[in-house]
């Protein structure tokens, strides 16, 4: 399934060396190459992307342009129009399920029409004018999948790497002598082929492929990939369900946050990161930041159609991870106890890939978990949520302290100094006010949908129950710091309020020393002005009277005028009448 697209466009002209790969990291071009290799700066394996520089461009920023070439939500899908489907030698379809998600977008699933599109473009469908062929057709084909195969003594782990091979291991319900109770497919990133490989053969809503590929967290009135809520009614019927979270990440430099908007560009899902931008003075290295990446993790089951003892069948969809920078705090510890001395310590993969976390944490499930799958399909996504558990509580912790931090600078009046004024603190508290309403909406999804849903597929019990007080804990630390916030917006606002009110004064102030000079020096000029009407000061007696006659009215008029300028006014509007 690794047929080309075909596209009847020419988006831009290379440069001469672009038919090459481009490795980031060192500007240099080379063949492709993702191989896990030593970072320069540290110890850390990393795995940096590949491709034409201008396939790294992450969509909706200045260097992307208009997202709307595409066509908006109202014009029929330009993707659609210049690009054809993969066909065999015979013009046979190669994409039979990318077939299926356009007839139900034509019969009455419209938002279908994204993931129909981002099929096509092999990745968010605004990229697409950035894409050369080869990155096409790389994007196209990326496989990263793991088979775990659990049965009532073991779990087996099986690599994928390519979709012929996943078709392969798709329909089988057994192997050898060994009946299995559950079989889960964990999938890193998605692709075209990916999708069209599990969707075509376990016969997956493509709604639970929709709900994953994107990071938007609000929606323009042309936006094409819109994604509108379910009813609940419908929602509650669906053998999937999502969860939102962000995952923070530590850079030391710019150029590391900027490598990070690179790595992210790379993968085929649209992942952001929200640059924090709170440095404070003496606590954080110049030009170090932190950034909160839009994550997502999916979970499928597929409906038992047949005898009841057939396997769980499921799917479980979770993000790439960013190699560049380094996980807030050094990462979170691990859910199980510490071994005892006497116990020896388990060897535990990196903690930087959230796919290999995952798949660990469900290679240790215990026994009785394991067993309670059969009965409830939800047991085998327990674990994964032990992660976006806890990658909320370090997003806690790290509001806590920039709120704290925020607070420090309101009342500390050196660090003040340095802000030069509060301008600063209050645009970083802006993007607080702004974001923990969102993370408020996030984890209310979770237990909402998630965790407090009483049907889900043929579930007879509720195994994600044991998560409703961790997370019920999260949302109110997360009300507790909306509230934290809004207060220190106040203190902020009458803070400033009572400088601004400080420096009104101290103009008073000045204006006041420039009347005294003007009583001085006005006096100073009349005489001076008066006596250089004649040299001979004696021949100025009529010229004093005539001058006296004509300003000493005058001046008295002018006087009586502003005094009662009001009154005449009101007079001549009444007249007027």
């Amino acid at each position: 399934m690794t047929t080309a697209n075909v596209c009847n466009w020419q988006p831009y002209t290379p440069p001469k060396n672009e038919d090459k790969y481009y490795h980031p990291r060192s500007g240099a071009y080379g063949r492709p190459n993702f191989a896990i290799r030593q970072d320069e700066s540290s110890t850390r394996p990393t795995s940096r992307p590949v491709g034409s520089p201008r396939s790294l461009i992450l969509p909706h920023t200045d260097e992307a342009g208009d997202p709307y070439y595409i066509g908006d939500i109202y014009e029929q899908s330009q993707v659609r129009l210049k690009m054809s489907k993969p066909v065999d030698s015979n013009g046979a379809s190669l994409t039979p399920y990318l077939d299926h998600i356009d007839r139900l977008t034509d019969n009455g699933w419209p938002q279908l029409r994204y993931l129909a599109d981002w099929m096509r473009a092999t990745t968010a469908p605004p990229k697409l004018k950035l894409l050369r062929q080869q990155d096409t057709n790389e994007r196209a084909s990326r496989v990263k999948v793991a088979l775990l195969e659990f049965d009532a003594v073991s779990i087996t782990r099986y690599d994928i790497s390519t979709a012929e091979h996943l078709a392969s291991l798709c329909p089988r319900s057994s192997t050898g002598s060994k009946e299995l109770t559950s079989r889960l497919f964990v999938v890193e990133d998605l692709s075209r082929d990916v999708i069209e490989t599990l969707g075509s053969h376990l016969d997956i809503d493509p709604m639970f492929f929709r709900g994953h590929i994107s990071d938007y967290t609000w929606y323009n009135t042309r936006d094409p990939w819109i994604e509108l809520p379910d009813i609940d009614l419908v929602s509650r019927n669906r053998s999937f369900c999502h969860v939102r979270y962000s995952s923070t990440r530590y850079f030391r430099d710019r150029k590391s946050y900027s490598l990070a908007r690179i790595e992210a560009g790379g993968f085929n899902v649209l992942r952001r990161i929200d640059r924090d931008g709170n440095w404070v003075p003496g606590a954080n290295i110049p030009d170090s930041d932190v950034g909160t990446v839009r994550s997502k993790m999916s979970y499928w089951v597929r409906p038992r159609k047949a005898k009841d003892s057939d396997p769980v069948i499921a799917v479980l969809l979770v993000d790439p991870s960013l190699t560049e920078g380094f996980p807030l705090w050094g990462n979170y510890n691990d859910f199980s106890a510490c071994p005892s001395l006497a116990d020896a310590v388990p060897q535990r993969p990196p903690r930087g890939s959230i796919f290999e976390n995952i798949i660990y944490q469900l290679q240790n499930m215990p026994a009785q978990d394991v067993e309670t799958i059969t009965r409830d399909p939800r047991a085998l996504f327990q674990r994964p949520l032990y992660v976006v558990c806890a990658e909320w509580q370090t997003l806690l912790r790290y509001s806590n302290t920039r709120l704290s931090q925020l607070e420090w600078e309101i009342e500390d009046p050196y660090l003040r100094h340095l802000q030069e004024d509060l301008s600063t603190t209050l645009d970083k508290i802006h993007t607080w006010r702004r974001r923990l309403p969102i993370y408020k909406t996030l984890v209310s999804e979770v237990l909402t949908k998630v965790i407090h849903r009483d049907h889900f597929a043929y579930a007879s019990t509720n195994s994600l129950l044991l998560l409703e007080q961790d997370f019920e804990i999260i949302l109110e630390e997360l009300n507790r710091l909306h509230e934290r916030a809004e207060r220190i917006m106040a203190v902020v606002t009458a803070v400033m309020s009572i400088e601004e009110s400080k420096k009104a004064l101290q103009q008073n102030r000045s204006l006041a020393r420039l009347t005294y000079l003007a009583v001085t020096f006005v006096p100073l000029s009349f005489v001076s002005s008066f006596f250089a009407m004649n040299e001979d000061v004696t021949r100025l007696g009529r010229t004093f009277w005539i001058y006296s006659a004509v300003a000493i009215p005058v001046t008295l008029l002018a006087l009586v005028v502003v005094r009662f300028s009001d009154t005449v006014v009101n007079v001549s509007r009444r007249f007027l009448r």
